[in-house]
Order: C-alpha cells, then structure tokens, then sequence
C-alpha cells in the first residue's frame, strides 16, 4: 500500500509539473501515461492477491520479500529460507538442506501446508505432500512469500488445514538483468545459478529466466544430489491487462536417504545409510529417486474498470519419474504368479506418470468501504502408478515387466466469496466462505490391486474475523472452519475401515505495535481438530498400517515476534512460539509376534507427533560499514515425540543452533555489482536429528522399541558469489 501511495503521489507531482510552466522541459503525455501504467504493473498480480491475507486480515501472517528470501538462497532448498519464521522446524533426509526436505509448521507437517505457485495449486494431490526437491532452486524466481499459520484464507489446493504456503514469481521487472550466482559447500556442494531479464521491450514485452544446476554428495552416506531447473517466463503488458506464459522444469536424481538411521548408531555409525544394502557385496550403487516435473502456466488479469478486475490462469503440471531399488532374497511369484515361488535378488522400479491441470479465476470489486473478492478453481489429477521389472530377461521375462499397474483420478472443484467491509475509521470486518468439492476414483493400490475406492467429499469452510487499526497498534481475532480429505495411503484399506474427513476450528488472536524504531506483536491460537487422522500401529484388514480418526485433538499457543532497530547499526529480528498439542484419547497398537496377532494400550491426554512446545529463532545483525553486514543467527526447537504416547524412550532430543552469516559487496557500480556471502551453520558442531518415526511389537517375550532417525550434518560451510550486470 505505502508503494502504491509513493507512486501514486508520484504521478500527481508529474501531473502538476505539466500544469506549471518552468524553463525545464516538460514532460510529455506518453511519459506520464508510462508512470502510471508501470504503477499498475508493478502492483501484486491479481492471482496473487486473491489467496494472501490483506494488510488488514484476521489472521497470523508471515511475509518475505524479494530482499529477505535473496539472502537465504545459497543453496539449501525452500524450506531452509523458510526456517526462522514462526513456528516452523525444517528437516533433511540428506542431512544439507539439499535433496529432500520438509518443514512442519506449528506441528502440522507438508501434508495439511497448502503451498500454492502464482496462486496455483502445488501439492501432490494424492499424497498432499510438498516436494521442494521437484523444483529445485525456485526461491531464486520467488519474488515474494506469503506464510498465514493455521487455517487462514480460502486458497486452491488441498492440503490447506494447519498453514498456507503463497509463493509469487509474476513480478514486473521492467530494466534489462543478468546475474550470475555461484555457491560451494561442505559436502561437495555446487550450485550455477544463471538469470537473466531483457527489459521491457516495445513498451510492452518482458522476458525473464534462469537455469540452475545443484550438485551435492550429502551428508549422509551415498545421499547424493543431482538437480537441474530452468524457469522462462514471457509477458505482454497492456496499459489495464497483461497476458504472461510460465514455463518451469525440475529434474532431480537423488541417491535415497529417506529410511532414517536405527538409533542403535547414532552415536557410531552416525551417517549409515540402510538404503542399498540388500544387495549382499556391495551397496547398490543405483539406488536412486528420479523424476521430472514441468509446469505450464498461463494468466490473464484485467483492470476492468476502478473499481472491478480479474483474472484467469489455465495450467499445468506434468510429472514423470521412478524410484529405482535393488531387493533380496524375494519370492519371484509374489511380482508374477505365473512363475515359480523362486527366491531370488532382484532390481524394481516403481514409476509415477501423471497430469494435473485445471484453471483459477477471481474478480475483485472495490468500492468506498467495501472490497469484494469472488473466486474459486477446477483441477484434475490422472496419476498413473506402475511397477517394473528390468532386469530380468535371463529368467525369460520381457524387459520392462510390469508386476502391478493402476490408475487414480482426483477432482476438486471450489468456489469462495471473501468481504471486507470498513465499518469505521477504525474498524473493518472480514467474512470468507468457501465451498469445495473432492472426488477420489482409484482403481487399485500396489499391494492392493483389487481394491477399488470410490469417495466424494463436500466441504463448507467459512470464516470471519475483525481487524481494529489504531495510530500505533493493530488488533485482530478471527475464527475459521476447514475440512481436509484423507490422503492415497488412508485409503488402502478396505471399506469397513475407510477414514473420515477431518474438521479442523481454528480460533486466532492477536496484535501487532509499532513505535519509532521497534516492533513487536503476539498472536495466540487454539486449533481443535475432530477426527483427526494419526498413525497409532493399527493394522488394517488388509495388513496396512495405516493412520486412523481420532475424536479429539488440539493445538493451543501463543506466537510473539520482535524487530528491533537498535541504531544505525544493530538490528534485532526474533520469534518464539509456546504451544501445547495434546490428543484426548487414542489405543496404540503394536505387533505381538509371539502370540500373533495386536496388543493394545489406551492412552489419555498426550503430546502429538512431532509437535515441539516450544520454537524459537533470532536474527542480530551487525552493519560493520557500507559494505561488510554480519548476522548471527539462533534456532531453538524443543523435545519432541516420535508418536502420540508421550513415552520418553521415543522422542527427538531437544536442539540449539547457531549459525554466521557474513556478506562483503566487493564492487558497487552503476553499471555492475558483486558480492560475496559466507555461511557457517552450526558453528558449535551440534549433533541433532529434527525427524525420525518409531514402531514396537513383542518378540521373544520382550517388548521392543525401534527408533529412527534423519540426522543434520554437524558444522558446514558455505561461500556464495553473486554478480550483477544492470
């Protein structure tokens, strides 16, 4: 708002130096039409605006500009420039930050964190999972993030029940670029970075890329990392529309890291890598993920008239791959009932082949006190999954041998209406309704070929908020309903143990105060979930272990953030997060291998998976003079359980990181600029694990606890160099 008023105000004094006559020359009409009309393309995209809280929403919001993402991105994925926001813990199966990560967010993990592209749905549509690691180096294109923790505003996708992920790449860049990055790390880690930028052209066009390439040997053993992208993105900007094209790829090989380590090695074995060991000689040197992932995206937004716009995107996303695993001592029939029960070692592929596409759209109208925003999107998921065989001619079967194929089809449809309504200086209200629909068809699993699951599921997600605005401080309380579907594996049972949909009120409170040079604000939230789905070692009817509904369940905290400007030369940046998140009543169910068959436990009042109560995070830089900036960064994550019974034989062991950041600008010229970045993580050589999973049965008349755990590498080191052509 305070760059629109700038410019606005802008335009006005160029207006006004028109109706004055002076020596100077005066500028023409084209060059006031061309402010104008850059002001309006430099405004956030309608797509954008359409599923981010306003500066007056209800709600508890993170935003990253371009600057703050910028000086994260090294080389570590998304989710490690995300990490000292509130309430977020960030993981690693490799143990870098490169290759496959995840974030949780006041405990919710990747699952229930709808992340959107443009507005644009990103996650899996059947897993629901995020994987950064299909895009790798987008934070390089991402021009602006948007983080609304807990249920937040209508949005597209699924996944939307405990955080909002809004990344925005359609930025207007109207002066030509080329810039060259450059980062090596611990561990063999390189990444090239190239974008480039023609300007604007004719007054109308601008083209944008970048292509990049990620090499990294990983931390833990074999976790190795290839990874390449490039990004093309062409505009046509008309005086009130614009047409733009996204074309973006990611191809990624990755060694597999994502067993965890036993825990009995940690302390001696620290980077063993179970993946590729049955092969009896020698790790499997082919033990890998491999997967392509391209998307087209097409917007159109319009400037109807001052007080009515629009927009429409058609789009989609195309994704192909396998993971690649050598397994011994199999029986042959078990893959194909045809041949003998033959044991033997063999290598299988397990291939994802699908298309997701649909279309968004949203008109906002805006008149006196009263801001309308109707808006909503169809997509489809057509997700082919397969099994095959290699290698195995010399046994007389065909090359490619498919042991299981079957196909799965999900379609979401919504439809919202948000209103923001200022009903005094002061005051505004905020009403947001939302309608969606889910349709799963899947014809089959891959230990379940015959099981067919048809569902639909219909959803009704309101809220409603108020936001109070004084000279100095802002208060706000919200309340907000959201329904989430069950994912691909919730389903792999048969129809007596189908899960239910899960329903999430999330209650939010809080404010923000500024005064001179600090700032700082609260937030307390009370998210009550009914239903909610959770692994409790439960086998299904099929031999699956599969998450069941639990009745009751809920998160309660308080998150408060701080910015402080010291003087002209320290800066102090810090969020902290105290939470409980209890289950009421569940029975955990483990494998009694003596007797056969399950016991149970009942248990009552205790913490959720994976959900630390407390986090924290602090930034204190230091401006040394006009070119030397050093940060000293902090991160604190509480004990955390590995499962929902509170036993402290299985958790996550409390941790406390440190890390210096340190930024030199070598040449600063009209023309060019470089800098160079040093990044010590970890400097006091932590030993953490952020994940890991558990399970436990009775053998031998004993009850046995398996521990598994992703461990961080310890202090690294990371040298970054940016060149800058303007």
């Amino acid at each position: 708002m305070t760059k629109l008023l700038g410019t606005i105000v802008s335009f006005c004094m160029v207006a006004n130096s028109m109706a004055q006559p002076k020596p100077l020359s005066i500028p023409k009409q084209k060059d006031s039409a061309k402010i104008f009309t850059d002001s309006i393309r430099n405004l956030p995209p309608l797509e954008v605006r359409s599923v981010r809280a306003s500066e007056n929403s209800p709600f508890a919001v993170s935003n990253l500009n371009k600057s703050s993402i910028q000086q994260l991105n090294y080389g570590q994925d998304l989710p490690f420039v995300l990490q000292n926001t509130p309430s977020v813990v960030v993981n690693s199966d490799a143990g870098t930050g490169v290759g496959y990560t995840g974030l949780r967010i006041r405990g919710s993990d990747g699952t229930r964190i709808n992340v959107t592209l443009n507005g644009i749905p990103y996650n899996d549509a059947e897993s629901m999972i995020t994987y950064f690691v299909d895009l790798p180096d987008f934070s390089s294109n991402v021009n602006s993030v948007q983080i609304q923790r807990g249920v937040g505003t209508s949005t597209n996708g699924s996944g939307a029940f405990g955080a909002t992920i809004n990344l925005a790449t359609n930025d207007y860049h109207p002066e030509k670029y080329l810039s060259l990055q450059s980062s090596a790390g611990s561990f063999n880690t390189l990444k090239n970075t190239l974008l480039l930028g023609t300007g604007l052209l004719n007054n109308h066009f601008t083209i944008d890329g970048r292509v990049s390439n990620i090499n990294s040997n990983g931390y833990i053993d074999r976790a190795s990392s290839k990874l390449k992208s490039f990004y093309l993105s062409s505009t046509y900007w008309g005086d009130k529309s614009s047409l733009r094209l996204n074309i973006f790829s990611g191809w990624e090989k990755t060694y597999q890291a994502w067993y965890g380590l036993p825990e009995e090695l940690l302390s001696t074995q620290r980077t063993y890598n179970p993946a590729g060991m049955e092969k009896a000689d020698a790790p499997y040197n082919n033990q890998t993920d491999n997967y392509q992932q391209t998307h087209y995206q097409l917007f159109y937004n319009k400037t109807i008239n001052s007080k009515l716009s629009w927009n429409t995107a058609i789009f989609l996303t195309r994704g192909k791959g396998y993971y690649e695993e050598y397994k011994g001592g199999v029986i042959l029939s078990d893959y194909i009932t045809t041949k003998p029960a033959t044991t033997l070692d063999l290598v299988r592929r397990k291939w994802l082949d699908n298309n997701f596409y649909g279309q968004i759209a949203s008109l906002v109208y805006e008149e006196g006190k009263d801001k309308f925003t109707v808006g909503g999107a169809w997509n489809t998921y057509d997700g082919l999954h397969y099994g095959r065989l290699p290698y195995l001619q010399s046994m007389g079967i065909q090359p490619n041998f498919n042991y299981y194929y079957n196909n799965a089809i999900k379609k979401d449809v919504n439809t919202y209406i948000k209103w923001n309504h200022q009903l005094t200086n002061a005051l505004s209200s905020f009403i947001d309704i939302q309608y969606r629909n889910v349709t799963h068809n899947i014809y089959g699993f891959d230990h379940s070929p015959d099981l067919i699951v048809k569902r639909n599921f219909d959803f009704l997600n309101p809220k409603a908020g108020l936001f109070y605005k004084t000279k100095q401080t802002n208060y706000y309380t919200s309340i907000a309903i959201a329904h989430k579907e069950p994912n691909r594996d919730d389903f792999e049972a048969a129809t007596i143990q189908q899960p239910k949909q899960e329903i999430l009120t999330d209650i939010e409170m809080g404010f923000n105060t500024k005064q001179d040079d600090f700032e700082w604000g609260a937030n307390m939230y009370l998210m009550n979930y009914k239903n909610q789905l959770v692994l409790t070692g439960k086998i299904n009817d099929i031999g699956a272990y599969t998450r069941t509904n639990v009745p009751k369940s809920k998160r309660l905290g308080i998150e408060i953030v701080e910015n402080w400007k010291l003087n002209a030369y320290i800066t102090s940046a810090g969020n902290i997060t105290f939470s409980q998140n209890k289950i009421e009543s569940f029975t955990e169910y483990f494998d009694d291998y003596d007797a056969g068959g399950q016991k149970e436990i009942l248990h009552k009042n205790t913490d959720i998976t994976l959900s630390p109560n407390l986090t924290a995070s602090h930034t204190l830089g230091f401006k040394l003079n006009e070119q030397w900036n050093l940060n000293l960064v902090s991160k604190y994550v509480s004990k955390q359980y590995l499962d929902n019974t509170q036993n402290e034989s299985r958790i996550l062991k409390a941790y406390f990181l440190q890390d210096i950041h340190l930024s030199h600008h070598l040449v600063s010229k009209p023309t060019w600029d470089m800098q160079i970045q040093l990044y010590a993580n970890n400097v006091f050589d932590k030993l953490y694990e952020p994940n890991g999973y558990t399970y436990s049965y009775v053998y031998g008349g004993t009850n046995i606890t398996s521990n598994n755990y992703f461990p961080m590498a310890g202090r690294n080191y990371w040298l970054s160099m940016k060149i800058n052509l303007k």
